[in-house]
């Protein structure tokens, strides 16, 4: 299980990872893809790491249909994360201080389905993310996303 720990530097504790996550816009952009994870049931974006000899964006493309079986063509940059107070403790032991790309993709192929490490997916409001279990360290992705700016967030 992946579970997120928060503390003054925290990040220094674990190995640097560099991983993307993915916004699917509804068609009216009023609305978000969210997935919920199998190994804590808690709701995120599509994402994750970046295996070697793959660009960032064959990962962010790759981690969408893995998880969702859409196939995405990967768009603008949103914002760069990587807040050293924060640390992912795996259920292996692996610390990791996330360093993401979050990207808005476009849908360009493929079904809408559950995977090996999803058990729920949807489309949701800001409003409606207010009640959800979402990740924490997905939280400001998602309100950069729908900032809707031009420029590229570095947090």
């Amino acid at each position: 299980m992946a579970k997120l720990v928060h503390g003054e530097r925290i990040g220094k504790q674990g190995k640097v990872v560099l991983g993307s996550s993915a916004i699917i816009f509804d068609s009216a952009k009023h609305k978000v893809l969210l997935t919920r994870r199998t190994d804590n049931g808690r709701w995120c974006l599509p994402g994750g790491r970046v295996d070697p000899g793959e660009s960032i964006a064959e990962a962010c493309a790759r981690e969408v249909l893995e998880e969702t079986g859409l196939q995405v063509r990967v768009g603008q940059l949103i914002g760069v994360y990587s807040d050293p107070n924060y640390l992912i403790e795996y259920a292996d032991g692996e610390r990791c201080h996330v360093f993401a790309l979050n990207f808005e993709v476009e849908v360009i192929g493929g079904t809408l389905g559950i995977s090996e490490e999803t058990t729920e997916y949807g489309y949701f409001s800001q409003d409606e993310m207010v009640v959800m279990d979402l990740m924490e360290h997905h939280c400001q992705r998602i309100e950069d996303a729908f900032a809707a700016q031009t420029i590229t967030f570095v947090r």
